[in-house]
């Protein structure tokens, strides 16, 4: 017999319904050991890389002036290479999320192509189109007499090429669930789409810019391929932490295990920086 609403029948019969949703959470033992095995693949290297640490003699690696100038390097170039991106990518997320123009979708897919092209070979296609004999690098040394390949410069454009669609589509997906009711009211109300975007959307928009810049930041801190393929290894000017471990890992393996443990804990800082956009169970 059914029970009356407010009774023990609807009671029983809503625990009913519930008991397979707690029995669904139990992981099948199939996909819990390869699950298992995954945690382990990720973890194990950076559990060995905390275990092997010279703990003892950090402090005096970390010290030297060489860690120093490339610690320096990095966090100029990545912070460069982020506002690059924020200039930018901001105005190119809000031409793919907002506005409608043929090839829209092949504009976004060549937008993202640097997340999988390999970074090596973007340092080669920088080559091709900012070098000294490159499509748009012969014009910038002759007009400007400006030169790219092997400079901070370099560093920073190389670092924004493969950091910018983090940003990129950060921004765009964070445009596509904000209501754009708010800037057709802006409009009516007489204010220009740019007055709009910069009053009403910039506002609200702002975490997610702030976690693409973000994501930004810790790629382009990050980045080794493109940037020793355009810029190249020399210390003081384009040597950054990537490339200064592994300089050291040839010649002094504590050294580099020092210099990573120096980018783990900046990576550790930025996923605390954006647990509660990515980290957070809805």
């Amino acid at each position: 017999m059914t029970g009356r609403p407010g009774t023990g029948g609807d009671v029983r019969a809503g625990r009913t319904r519930r008991r397979p949703a707690r029995g669904g959470r139990r992981a099948p033992l199939p996909l819990l050991v390869p699950a298992l095995a995954g945690l382990v693949f990720l973890l194990l290297p950076l559990a060995a890389l905390l275990v092997r640490a010279p703990w003892s003699s950090l402090p005096q690696q970390l010290g030297s002036a060489e860690v120093w100038d490339a610690l320096r390097l990095s966090l100029i170039t990545a912070t460069a290479a982020t506002g690059v991106s924020l200039v930018l990518g901001v105005p190119l997320a809000w031409l793919l999320a907002r506005t409608e123009f043929p090839g829209r979708g092949l504009v976004r897919a060549l937008v993202t192509l640097p997340l999988v092209l390999p970074p090596v070979v973007g340092g080669v296609a920088l080559l091709l189109a900012l070098g000294r004999n490159g499509v748009a690098g012969r014009w910038l040394d002759d007009a400007f007499g400006v030169t790219l390949p092997f400079t901070t410069a370099g560093v920073v454009v190389a670092e924004a090429f493969v950091a910018m669609p983090f940003l990129v589509i950060s921004v765009e997906g964070t445009l596509r669930a904000a209501d754009p009711r708010y800037e057709e009211a802006a409009a009516t109300l007489g204010a220009s789409r740019f007055t709009a975007f910069r009053r009403v959307t910039l506002p609200l928009i702002a975490p997610g810019v702030a976690a693409g810049a973000v994501l930004a930041w810790a790629r382009a801190l990050g980045e080794f391929g493109a940037t020793i393929t355009f810029a190249g290894n020399f210390p003081g000017r384009t040597q950054t932490m990537p490339l200064a471990v592994y300089l050291a890992l040839q010649n002094d393996p504590a050294a580099a295990i020092a210099l990573s443990l120096v980018l783990l804990a900046v990576s550790i800082a930025v996923l605390a920086g954006l647990r509660d956009r990515w980290m957070t169970a809805p």
